[in-house]
């Protein structure tokens, strides 16, 4: 008798545990929620989370608060959120670097795609090449001599070791044939302010960064790392156009919480995040920005956990291959 009254105890149990999750998750959210960006205010990932954050907040009913974690390129911002209680009271909006080629450099203690639930895939962006408005070089071949002649003195900024202008700019070293000395930053919006100030020469860094820069004439830009030309700046060359042919490089931004955060939750925000990927307003201002969305199909969880392990089986041969090492 004790034992079958042991089991209908925990027969109940597991039955009232049951009934009280979707009450959870109906009643989601009901204070305010945490949306980690692992990068310092200016650059695109915060920008770009902040236009997310508000458009979820309005979707979900409660203020969407955006904390900037920085350091360490986004593995500082990374971890908080990886630690954090899996109750849908904390967010993680992450790119390229933060939630995939971090996992090929850092020795992080936990895995970037099994220990978080995916949330939303949401765009991805190409990049200018950037220079000092002072740079002596007028159009991207120009630039590549110089940069062949100064080698030994040329500064490029990043937003950190292993960020998407950190491997971008490897790359391009190996497409010009030299090294130049890459300088990290917190952010880009930091590294842009050097480029700014002349203290650096010149940077790979997002429309959503640079362009009002580039249109006041602060900047010089000489090409942008697609194959195609972008609406927002349809005077700005491709590279191939430019005279770096085949110099391609996109970076995406999606959303994750902690691992064992209620799959009903998880849906929720995910409705929230795809409903405002399809409204016109939150559209416009993430192509005003240059951003590609993602087609619907592509945004889910299931998308965004199948698209980031295709990713990291892309890129960790290459970053490893590269010898990327902390910093």
């Amino acid at each position: 008798m004790i034992g079958k009254s042991i089991v209908a105890a925990a027969i109940a149990a597991g039955l009232g545990l049951a009934a009280a999750a979707p009450a959870a998750a109906d009643d989601y959210p009901s204070r305010p929620i945490d949306f980690i960006v692992p990068l310092a205010p200016g650059g695109s990932t915060d920008v770009l989370g902040r236009i997310i954050a508000q458009a979820i907040s309005v979707r979900l009913g409660q203020p969407v608060v955006v904390e900037n974690v920085a350091g360490a390129a986004g593995t500082i911002g990374v971890t908080r959120a990886e630690r954090s209680k899996p109750d849908g009271y904390t967010l993680l909006w992450g790119m390229w670097g933060t939630n995939m080629a971090n996992g090929a450099i850092y020795n992080l203690g936990f895995d970037l795609l099994d220990d978080f639930e995916p949330i939303a895939l949401v765009a991805t962006q190409p990049f200018f090449i950037d220079a000092r408005k002072t740079m002596p070089a007028n159009n991207l071949k120009e630039l590549v001599a110089w940069l062949k002649a100064n080698a030994d003195k040329a500064t490029m900024g990043t937003s950190g070791v292993g960020s998407p202008s950190h491997i971008a700019g490897v790359l391009m070293e190996q497409l010009v044939g030299v090294k130049w000395q890459m300088i990290p930053y917190r952010s880009a919006g930091l590294a842009t302010n050097d480029l700014l100030a002349g203290i650096t020469d010149l940077q790979l860094d997002t429309p959503a960064v640079s362009l009002p820069h580039v249109q006041s004439g602060a900047l010089k830009a000489y090409a942008v790392t697609a194959k195609e030309r972008i609406a927002v700046a349809p005077d700005i060359p491709t590279a191939d156009e430019a005279g770096l042919p085949g110099f391609y490089f996109s970076f995406w931004h999606a959303m994750w919480a902690p691992k064992g955060t209620p799959a009903a939750i998880i849906k929720k925000v995910s409705e929230a995040v795809m409903a405002s990927l399809a409204d016109p307003a939150v559209r416009k201002r993430l192509t005003d920005l240059a951003q590609t969305i993602y087609p619907p199909d592509q945004e889910t969880p299931e998308a965004l956990h199948a698209f980031q392990k295709a990713e990291i089986e892309k890129w960790y041969p290459i970053i490893k291959a590269a010898g990327i090492k902390p910093q």
